[in-house]
């Protein structure tokens, strides 16, 4: 047989010659004036700022200078006072609490928040994380029937619940009442619990729609806190939780979740519970940025429920002592370790299975193998993206069903064709860009064809081919300390904030640029712009197939964005470039 490894290389992008650059429109000119006269800065920052909708004096002082005195009332939220109230009777009465949640960042991080700010001052609570493989997703029978056995009467369900119906029905027969805390998008009907806490309700008037589960998660304890007098400053040690889902859930950093993540980030790097600390001392990280936090504490957290128990994960950020947390911690590298290498033996086979199958000129990939691992498909799908860019289902079998979960490329709605389908599904759920489903083995050839239907008629041609949003031009020569200073306070980063993309022409290389990395997939340049005979450094992951674009002083273009590079204790500026082209 051949080896696949030697058909794919992982890394690469099959993309990468077609990618589009969209240099965004360049607003209106008066706004520009205003905002550089009022605040002092050029027109390449205000143009900055004017693509992030902000367009007063008012709103970039908001934007400078994150405030917690700007987050919105909670009990603006539909239900929030219903919660509060129920809580309270629940702990004046002496009741049993259970903290139920999903087995991902998002939920365990929500579940973490609340047990332990509700532990604080009330012992009867306990937490409940569904088992990925016995339970699947979300609310389940077994874990009502958990409830029941062992007398709880109220039920907190965070990142999860908005489309159980039948399950609340279900506990409502057994005396236990439920308070959902979602954020995912509601069906038809809301399950007839005491509260319902989801800002994307149609008849919910809360100023900001974007919070991730363990955000609504913050709103209830923020409630609480209000009803119990506590002052708010009390809360901000729950925020590194909060900053750790808001990062993991792909989010907008915009509203509410810019200024979590603002102060969570520093609660991360100055005074991070136990169980975070633990886990940023395995990865040797330093300060942390909310990439960072992205790409080594949140996959180090979802490695507990992909490979063993979410409750793991919950264990770690709910422990007090930093050496317990430290045990806890080195089982979830184990896992992590573990998770990383069925990854890429999935990914793997199923890129084999996709050239087999002739499937690469499809609208969709879809692929399936029964012994698939649940807790990795996900990032497969996504692994399967970055090397095909269409909207992507992996399935594998779950008990006697089929589980599959879908990722979608840049401004497709994976949520709404999957909805088309339903003929064929038995549940779902998600975002537009990320959803999980169940189906019955029989229906996975009807739905693999109506899917492929349904994106084929209607997704633009344009979404297939990957996409780089361009904020402005940049002459290298306008790259300084300063500018750099200045767009740092942007951060952080994130969905609708990226950090700012800029593009240059006439660059050359000076003939030192060469290819770096075991394979040479990476392209580290000295580049020359115009006529200024400065060099800037330059460091291209990923760009080593284009280095004759950049050969024998071809001239060339530049999309990038602006890094530091630390060095022996020196600090320098680099272009980060994300793509180039020839002129």
């Amino acid at each position: 047989m051949t080896n696949p490894v030697a058909i794919f290389n992982l890394n690469s992008n099959l993309k990468r010659d077609f990618m589009r650059w969209n240099i965004k429109s360049k607003p209106n000119k008066n706004i520009i004036k205003t905002l550089s006269e009022e605040l002092h800065l050029d027109a390449t920052l205000a143009t900055l700022l004017a693509h992030r909708n902000i367009e007063t004096f008012d709103q970039a002082k908001h934007f400078f200078r994150p405030s917690l005195s700007d987050l919105h009332s909670p009990f603006l939220m539909k239900d929030m006072e219903k919660a509060v109230l129920r809580i309270s009777k629940a702990i004046a009465n002496n009741e049993n609490i259970l903290i139920y949640g999903d087995y991902d960042v998002d939920g365990t991080t929500a579940v973490s928040l609340v047990y332990s700010y509700i532990f604080s001052f009330y012992k009867n609570v306990a937490t409940y994380i569904p088992d990925r493989y016995g339970e699947g997703y979300g609310v389940s029978f077994q874990g009502i029937d958990f409830a029941d056995d062992n007398e709880f009467s109220l039920i907190i369900a965070l990142d999860c619940g908005i489309k159980a119906i039948d399950k609340v029905e279900y506990a409502n027969t057994k005396g236990i009442d439920f308070i959902i805390c979602d954020h995912h998008r509601p069906g038809k009907e809301i399950p007839n619990a005491v509260a319902v806490l989801d800002p994307k309700q149609n008849d919910c008037n809360y100023p900001y729609d974007e919070l991730c589960g363990c955000g609504v998660g913050f709103k209830l304890i923020q409630a609480l806190a209000e009803k119990r007098n506590q002052n708010f400053q009390e809360l901000i040690p729950y925020l590194d939780l909060v900053a750790t889902a808001i990062a993991a859930d792909i989010v907008p950093i915009t509203g509410e979740n810019r200024i979590l993540a603002y102060f969570g980030i520093q609660v991360i790097n100055e005074s991070p519970r136990p169980g975070i600390k633990a886990l940023i001392q395995n990865t040797k990280k330093g300060v942390l940025n909310i990439t960072d936090v992205v790409f080594t504490i949140a996959p180090r957290i979802n490695a507990a429920g992909r490979m063993k128990h979410g409750l793991y994960a919950v264990n770690l950020l709910t422990e007090t002592d930093i050496e317990k947390a430290k045990e806890i911690a080195s089982k979830i590298e184990t896992f992590n370790s573990d998770r990383k290498e069925l990854d890429k033996q999935i990914t793997l086979e199923a890129l084999v299975q996709i050239e087999k199958n002739n499937e690469k000129s499809n609208f969709t990939t879809v692929v399936f193998k029964e012994d698939w691992h649940k807790g990795v498909i996900g990032i497969v799908a996504s692994r399967l993206i970055e090397k095909y860019y269409r909207p992507t289902l992996v399935f594998t079998k779950s008990g006697e069903k089929l589980a599959a979960s879908a990722r979608s490329v840049k401004g497709f709605d994976v949520y709404n064709a999957l909805h088309e389908c339903s003929e064929f599904i038995e549940q779902f759920g998600g975002h537009k860009y990320a959803a999980g489903l169940t189906l019955d083995p029989a229906n996975y050839m009807n739905f693999k064809k109506k899917f492929e239907e349904v994106v084929k008629k209607s997704i633009p041609k344009e979404l297939l081919i990957p996409e780089i949003t361009i904020d402005t031009n940049l002459f290298l020569s306008d790259i300084t300390p300063k500018l750099n200073r200045i767009i740092k306070q942007f951060g952080p980063f994130g969905p609708q904030n990226m950090k700012p993309t800029f593009i240059a022409t006439g660059l050359r290389d000076n003939g030192y640029g060469k290819k770096v990395g075991g394979d040479g997939e990476h392209l580290k340049l000295n580049i020359i712009a115009g006529t200024d005979q400065k060099t800037y450094n330059a460091i291209g992951f990923g760009l080593g197939d284009k280095y004759d674009l950049i050969n024998n002083g071809n001239s060339f273009k530049a999309v990038f964005t602006i890094e530091e590079n630390h060095w022996n204790g020196i600090t320098s500026l680099q272009l980060n470039l994300k793509d180039i082209k020839a002129e």
